[in-house]
């Protein structure tokens, strides 16, 4: 089912303030940054975007879903780590990053607390994402937060995406270059429009064109 959440944009702020500073440990978000960025032919998370890098941008975007943000990491660490002047809340190397998504998804999920509730999933190459938009996820998902809900990308649900604790036991299970977009569908994930979810990089001809966007 497709999902509106329908706020006023000063009383949003408040509740956002409020959900920053009482919710670190309940609300985490994963930042997917592991891959080996093969057809750019070179590390994706260090391209100059705006003032700072790709990475730089991505821990921003990260942010506006919740303040603990943990980067999961793997080819060009820790170079990459080194580089970026966002910091996030914590890094995660995964070795298994050759694996796929799933490796590093699974990694990431290995790192949360028990307090957490559930887990939002944001990726590295995706620069167009609305930032009020992933606000307007960030909110929604705290309204229901046994619930998945997640983008709409081509009727299909996917990142960026909430995943509540109740399904990290299939997550878990997922094996090569898959994410959860079929897990999500599977739970009948609401979706969201978010602008800017169809537009990611894989190679220079992408880059060249969000950059120009």
């Amino acid at each position: 089912p497709f999902m509106t959440c329908v706020r006023g944009s000063e009383e949003t702020q408040v509740q956002m303030h409020t959900i920053a500073g009482s919710d670190y440990h309940a609300f985490p978000v994963l930042l997917l940054a592991a891959g080996a960025s093969r057809r750019m032919g070179r590390p994706k998370a260090l391209l100059k975007f705006n003032d700072g890098t790709l990475m730089d941008h991505a821990v921003s975007q990260a942010k506006q879903l919740g303040a603990n943000v943990t980067v999961v990491s793997g080819s060009g660490y820790p170079l990459v780590r080194y580089r970026c002047r966002n910091q996030p809340s914590a890094w995660c190397y995964t070795p298994d990053w050759v694996f796929g998504m799933a490796a590093s998804l699974k990694s990431g999920l290995q790192t949360m607390g028990p307090r957490a509730k559930g887990v939002f999933v944001t990726l590295l190459d995706q620069p167009l994402v609305s930032e009020s938009d992933l606000r307007s996820l960030a909110f929604c998902a705290r309204q229901e937060v046994s619930e998945p809900i997640a983008a709409d990308i081509y009727g299909n649900p996917g990142a960026p995406a909430y995943i509540p604790r109740r399904l990290w036991k299939e997550i878990m299970m997922l094996e090569g270059d898959r994410g959860a977009a079929r897990i999500l569908t599977r739970h009948q994930a609401r979706t969201l429009a978010i602008k800017g979810v169809e537009s990611d990089v894989d190679t220079p001809e992408d880059w060249k064109r969000i950059r120009y966007d």
